[in-house]
């Protein structure tokens, strides 16, 4: 069985199973919103508001943000 861990996507918990990466904690928030990040239109950001990666590993508390890319995804790594 997974533990769930408790994450905040635009200031609202969210659970998601451990091992779940920033994309996949913004999809149990939001699918639409998700779908926005694959396609490149937004981008998540950390607690500070600097642009990570989809794929970072997400841990118990972490907080994301979603914003508007305005031609920063050159510089997510």
């Amino acid at each position: 069985m997974t533990r769930a861990i408790r994450v905040f996507v635009n200031a609202v918990p969210v659970d998601a199973s451990e091992g779940a990466t920033a994309l996949e904690c913004v999809r149990a928030w939001r699918a639409d919103e998700a779908a926005a990040v694959v396609a490149g239109t937004r981008l998540i950001t950390d607690s500070r508001g600097l642009p990570i990666a989809a794929d970072s590993p997400a841990s118990a508390g972490s907080i994301y943000r979603t914003v508007a890319n305005r031609g920063r995804a050159s510089d997510v790594t």
